[in-house]
């Protein structure tokens, strides 16, 4: 896991560091292959669910723009195939974990909660997503312990640093920034 200066990982449990090291792996990996899928018109963010023996189950990016539909965040991309493989819209009994290259927004927080997803691991905090991107990613009150309280692990601001660069590189090529006007 490289170095985040200034800024460390939390978690709405005590930190495992096995856990840790693998979700740090895992973004990594996100991020790297993101940058391909945003060369062909992609949205700046990636998810995957993976079982607990380490197996992935689904992978998607963030498909907004070049499929003209609001809802299409890598996390709903990830869990609607997810849900599609396994033939079951409750994935709970799969012990299946999140990884995203970034903190969910409102919406996937929802779908999340919903799906029966057990863990989340996460990279770019809402806070610097909004600050590099302009991005609303809406309110999201107390979600941590909101997740705690229904069996949701959170990890977030995995290999942040990494991620960030992703998302100022996105920024700087003149990729869309979407969101409605208000």
């Amino acid at each position: 896991m490289s170095e985040n200066k200034n800024r460390s990982v939390i978690a709405n449990e005590k930190i495992d560091n096995s856990k840790l090291t693998n979700a740090a792996k895992i973004i990594l990996r996100l991020q790297q292959e993101l940058k391909k899928y945003i060369n062909k018109g992609y949205g700046p963010f990636m998810a995957a669910v993976y079982d607990d023996n380490g197996n992935l189950i689904a992978r998607a990016v963030n498909s907004v723009v070049n499929k003209s539909c609001s809802n299409n965040h890598a996390e709903m991309n990830a869990i609607r195939l997810a849900e599609k493989k396994l033939g079951t819209y409750d994935l709970s009994k799969y012990n299946l974990s999140l990884y995203v290259t970034s903190e969910p927004c409102m919406m996937c927080l929802g779908g999340i909660m919903w799906s029966g997803i057990k863990a989340v691991y996460y990279g770019v905090s809402s806070k610097r997503v909004t600050k590099i991107t302009g991005f609303d990613e809406g309110f999201k009150p107390k979600w941590f312990d909101e997740f705690k309280k229904r069996g949701i692990t959170v990890y977030g601001q995995i290999e942040q640093d990494a991620g960030e660069q992703v998302l100022q590189d996105y920024v700087a090529q003149g990729h869309t920034i979407y969101k409605p006007n208000r």
